[in-house]
């Protein structure tokens, strides 16, 4: 274990939670409800590889909303996003708040993806690039979820676990991982939807809880925004609450924060399998939309339920006359400038000193139920990348059996890798949500940039696609290379590749590889009918447009239109 991480050990173990029988009762219900619903779906015999996969594609709004919801809040929310609110404020809210791009999905993406009937994201390459793209994307994504999402949440929830109930580190995180397999293995992909049904209104009750005992504690949300607003990030005249900093901010100026988000929460919501694999499960078109529409409105919550908890608990440190204040500066390691030096164990840190009996195990369900949520998601899609896009594609006569099976084992080498990369991280010294955020904006933009331009230029070329990928690929991991290796040199190499700020270069590495795809495109042969026809904008057959017209209605629009006047508002208070 890192010297970090036996120091959050040594500060857990000081203010251990204790929890009651009632508190026992209530986790002890949350397992049987899960045992019972895992129970319930493994009786339902799974033929084939798309009802493993895709839950036969029949999953409702509702559950496809939950499950988008409950997926993409794991534990690098509950630690990582209530860390870097402790740490820096509302800086890094950007990236939760770009969450309204979820809509994108509903709106533009979802008519290509129900048209052209394919079971994942590099799938649908193929249909508009070719073989290439495919392959390049399914390496990419697998390579991701070692990199950012595995790793990420295993670290994530045995720090939590550690934390909260003193389990050993690496006990914890393993049993993390056993124990989602199972239920995941057993169900496949309705099990995980199924599962969120119920995750997901214990995780949002847990934190609601943690934000209004947080302000009363603290008394109140002017209180917080004081003591906040106080505290400096920056020489340029920022503090912890600015949203937009200057454009010399080191960490985040607000074009790259702005922007990079945009670029990254489209690349999210749009284009990868973890994400988009839900709105696959569908019914049908209306089902799909109504679904990320849905999860839109849940995405808004995490800014509340999650970094705004971590700003108290800053906060709190800053109140001497506050018991539960003085543990909590103990616990996250107040520092003489006013910051914090242990801040990813905020959360843990505010359900031990401020939950009473029995909220205290419903809160620790939630944490349960984001980080098994978002472990069961990885591996369903993990799964299905390997067996769909690598191989199937060679052994095309495998039987449906095989094929899950093939799968499971596929997601067992991905979180033995995650898992390792664990070690890689400590060594990178970041906030979890930091380093997340800064990792995905090395893989988002040529991913986001093929995506954007197959759908809406018919005249994007397969070896457009192609290359862009591969260049995107080549300069993402060049850059993810000398972030870890941090070279004392200093040269236009290295300003580029190491210095420039990660979010500055996210922006510019997505106009480069727009402006690549366009270039291609002009010098190389266009695509043939069946790879634009119903794929990209322009081309759909008035059935098709006919199918789409009819799977939306007055009540669409107007919820589309209010969560947007929300986004538009937050940034308004907070700009």
């Amino acid at each position: 274990m890192s010297s970090k991480l036996l120091y959050l050990a040594v500060a857990a173990d000081l203010n251990r939670i204790s929890l009651a029988s009632w508190d026992w009762i209530v986790i002890a219900i949350f397992f049987v409800a899960m045992v019972w619903i895992v129970w319930d779906v493994s009786r339902k015999k799974k033929e084939t590889s798309g009802d493993y996969f895709l839950s036969g594609r029949s999953a409702t709004w509702i559950a496809i909303g939950a499950s988008i919801f409950a997926s993409n809040i794991g534990s690098e929310h509950l630690i990582g996003l209530a860390g870097t609110g402790a740490s820096a404020g509302m800086a890094q809210a950007h990236w939760e708040i770009q969450g309204w791009m979820i809509l994108i999905l509903g709106w533009v993406f979802v008519p290509f993806y129900e048209r052209s009937m394919v079971y994942t994201m590099p799938e649908f390459l193929e249909k508009r690039y070719n073989k290439q793209s495919r392959g390049i994307l399914t390496w990419l994504s697998l390579a991701s979820y070692v990199l950012t999402k595995v790793s990420v949440t295993v670290l994530a929830g045995g720090l939590a676990l550690n934390t909260l109930l003193g389990i050993n580190f690496w006990v914890a995180a393993l049993a993390l991982v056993i124990i989602t397999a199972i239920y995941t293995v057993i169900g496949g992909m309705e099990s995980v939807l199924k599962t969120s049904v119920l995750q997901t209104p214990i995780l949002l009750v847990g934190s609601l809880v943690i934000l209004g005992l947080g302000l009363k504690e603290l008394g109140g949300w002017n209180a917080m925004m004081e003591i906040c607003g106080a505290q400096p990030v920056n020489e340029y005249g920022d503090s912890m609450t600015s949203l937009m900093r200057s454009g010399q901010d080191p960490e985040f100026p607000w074009y790259g924060a702005l922007f990079g988000s945009a670029i990254i929460g489209f690349w999210y919501w749009c284009t990868d399998q973890f994400i988009v694999q839900r709105v696959l499960s569908g019914k049908d078109q209306k089902e799909s939309r109504r679904g990320t529409i849905f999860g839109a409105y849940l995405k808004l919550l995490p800014v509340f339920l999650f970094l705004i908890p971590g700003m108290i608990a800053f906060a709190l440190t800053k109140t001497p006359d506050s018991a539960i204040g003085q543990q909590l500066a103990v616990a996250l390691g107040a520092m003489p400038d006013g910051s914090v030096s242990n801040p990813d164990i905020a959360f843990p840190m505010l359900v031990n000193t401020l939950l009473p009996v029995g909220l205290k195990g419903v809160v620790i369900c939630g944490i349960l139920a984001a980080l098994m949520s978002s472990l069961a998601s990885l591996y369903n899609s993990s799964a299905m990348l390997f067996t769909i896009d690598i191989y199937k594609p060679r052994h095309p006569e495998t039987s449906e059996e095989k094929l899950v099976a093939i799968g499971r084992l596929a997601t067992i080498v991905v979180v033995v890798l995650g898992v390792l990369w664990i070690f890689v991280i400590q060594s990178m010294g970041k906030s979890l949500y930091n380093y997340i955020q800064s990792v995905q904006s090395l893989l988002a933009p040529a991913i986001a940039a093929v995506f954007l331009m197959g759908i809406a230029w018919k005249k994007t070329t397969p070896k457009a696609g192609m290359w862009t990928l591969i260049v995107g690929l080549v300069i993402g991991f060049t850059r993810l290379i000398t972030m870890i290796v941090n070279p004392e040199s200093h040269n236009a190499f290295t300003f580029v590749f190491n210095e420039m700020n990660v979010y500055a270069f996210c922006v510019w590495m997505f106009v480069f590889c727009l402006a690549l795809s366009v270039v291609v495109s002009l010098c190389t042969p266009k695509p043939a009918e069946a790879q634009v026809k119903g794929l990209c904008f322009g081309t759909a057959t008035p059935e098709q447009k006919a199918v789409t017209r009819a799977s939306w209605g007055t009540w669409d629009v107007i919820h589309t239109v209010i969560i947007l006047s929300l986004t538009v508002a937050f940034y308004i208070y907070f700009w």
